[in-house]
């Protein structure tokens, strides 16, 4: 992780190119550390942070003042930083009977704060939580009593994230959790908070703005989707292929016990929606073996998206496993004991995230979750199906290499599609699709789901949800359209997105045999599009016209009343006909 001085260096860096988001800085203390921290991580990232900060302790003015400097700058992100010590300082000045009331008093400061802020700007808003610095003057008793300090600060943190799980704009940067994993001599410095009110060390502050930037960045939908795991002395100890099932560390006992852990772990990023893949240098059949028969692996063969085990170079094997997933290399991390290995996959394919592992396993877990690589901004019960989505996908590309001709192998499929409105049902997840999807994305409008839900009851839009499923599987939402009604005679494709799973197979001319149809049985006469380009949406600069759309000023068009339907091979089916 980088240090202070070099985020700092990278200030003098060229930031022309990369993509401006707009950031506001409201504190309680001096930030304008944190503040240059945070612009060096965002250009790690690949981000431009142009950012107001605010004067010093100004948070309610800014925030309540409707003609304030916050305001004017129209942020596209506010970050709100109260500190403990101000809040312990508050919490002294009362009496004890006021004392028990504290956390209730100060959340209901925060919602009116949040909900003047939501009410004056479209700015999502990261609320630091209050870091446990406790005063020790009840000692453990204080667990035990409403009117203590620690009692009310941690009422406080837990009220934060209730508020934050019923306010979709609203998220938590976990300075407590940062502040417990570090330890209280590695994230303070008494003597610079006395003489400068700088609250914390410098070496703490690059964490800090990593933290923030990731959130914002998974917001904006980059975050990591796919674990690529080496095996031998990653999930095990030993080599399979030397040391047999029988002899490979694994289990509760001795050296077996940090791959034991290290496998819960991954088990449960699995579970969330992080698809798991092999890639080993080994024979298939004996790298599969410990799945299948050794009673200690928590790792199953189910829970592998695509595996991978042979003697080409792990180089030439990752590829494979991307064209299967269809997913960015930058969406991918990789993990190998082997420094060697690690060299070679950075070194060829630069973009994937490749940690550099400890020696010893025991600190593996230790060691990835301080990296935080797996940031997200949502989470949906269809997540938990993305690992047998995706086994289903690896099936059909194995069918694909068998057909000649694609138009025979789309047909084989018996592919049907399943078109809806945006409901309260499947709100969720096209909510997480819109931030989700970068590269088939023609405009890259990222939604809220209350965004979402005003679209879904305006008179002024149509929206459609796709859903796809075939003869291997349900492939789930799978795309989304929202059409504005911008005259009697002209339909605005806002948004036109699509998960990369589902690349060619034809789900682009149902699309918009679909969206012709609406057109047509409303009235509408043209379709008009955009293409917006970002640094990942290359893959549609073509769309429109490949598609028949005309170019006119900087927009596409399509004349609704003379086209024909596009070939597909998707049958069109209603929530009255789904196949069983």
């Amino acid at each position: 992780m980088d240090s202070f001085s070099a985020l700092k260096k990278n200030l003098k860096k060229d930031f022309a190119g990369l993509p401006v988001l707009r950031i506001a800085v409201l504190a309680d203390s001096a930030s304008q550390l944190f503040v240059q921290a945070f612009r060096g991580a965002g250009y790690n990232l690949g981000i431009n942070f142009l950012i107001f900060e605010s004067d010093y302790n100004q948070i309610q003015l800014q925030i309540l003042d409707p003609h304030s400097d916050l305001y004017a700058f129209h942020p596209d992100y506010t970050i709100v930083f109260q500190s403990t010590q101000k809040l312990r300082k508050k919490f002294y000045e009362l009496s004890y009977s006021e004392k028990t009331s504290f956390s209730t008093d100060q959340l209901r400061a925060i919602v009116q704060l949040t909900d003047h802020l939501h009410a004056s700007s479209k700015s999502r808003v990261i609320y630091f939580n209050f870091p446990e610095v406790t005063d020790n003057i009840y000692g453990n008793f204080a667990n035990k009593l409403a009117g203590s300090f620690i009692y009310q600060l941690r009422s406080i943190n837990l009220g934060l994230m209730n508020l934050a799980i019923t306010n979709p704009q609203l998220y938590i940067n976990d300075l407590s959790a940062l502040h417990n994993q570090f330890g209280y001599s590695f994230v303070h410095d008494e003597k610079v908070y006395i003489n400068t009110d700088i609250l914390f060390s410098i070496d703490f502050l690059p964490i800090i703005a990593r933290n923030t930037a990731k959130i914002i960045q998974s917001i904006q939908g980059t975050f990591i989707k796919c674990v690529i795991l080496d095996l031998d002395n990653t999930l095990w100890g030993g080599t399979i292929g030397d040391d047999g099932v029988e002899s490979i560390q694994i289990g509760d006992l001795g050296g077996g016990k940090a791959f034991t852990e290290f496998q819960h772990w991954l088990k449960q990023l699995k579970n969330r929606g992080i698809i798991l893949a092999v890639c080993s240098k080994n024979t298939e059949a004996i790298a599969k073996a410990p799945f299948e028969n050794h009673p200690d692996m928590v790792l199953r063969l189910t829970d592998i998206a695509v595996f991978i085990a042979n003697w080409e170079t792990k180089v030439d094997n990752i590829r494979h496993i991307q064209s299967i997933l269809n997913i960015g290399f930058d969406s991918m991390v990789f993990l190998d004991d082997n420094p060697f290995e690690r060299d070679m996959v950075r070194t060829h394919l630069p973009e994937i995230t490749v940690p550099e592992l400890p020696e010893d396993p025991a600190e593996y877990l230790q060691c990835l979750q301080v990296l935080n690589l797996f940031e997200t901004a949502s989470f949906t019960e269809e997540d938990t199906t993305r690992t047998k989505q995706y086994q289903t996908e690896a099936r059909r590309a194995e069918l694909q290499k068998t057909f000649s001709d694609e138009n025979d192998f789309l047909q084989s499929l018996k592919m049907n599609a399943l078109v809806q409105p945006f409901t309260r049902f499947n709100c969720p997840r096209v909510t997480q699709l819109s931030q989700r999807s970068n590269q088939f994305n023609l405009r890259t409008t990222r939604y809220t789901e209350d965004m979402i839900k005003t679209l879904s009851e305006s008179g002024e839009y149509y929206t459609l949800a796709f859903s796809l499923a075939d003869k291997y599987g349900d492939n789930g939402l799978i795309a989304l359209a929202i059409l504005e009604k911008q005259d009697t005679e002209t339909l605005f494709i806002e948004t036109w997105l699509m998960s990369c799973r589902v690349l060619k197979r034809g789900m682009e001319n149902f699309m918009l045999n679909t969206i012709v149809e609406l057109a047509c049985k409303n009235g509408f006469k043209c379709l008009k599009g955009e293409y917006l380009p970002t640094l990942k949406n290359a893959l549609v600069k073509n769309h429109y016209e490949n598609l028949g759309f005309n170019a006119l000023e900087g927009h596409w068009l399509m004349d609704a009343n003379s086209y024909q339907a596009r070939p597909t091979f998707i049958e069109h089916i209603t929530e009255t006909n789904v196949p069983n």
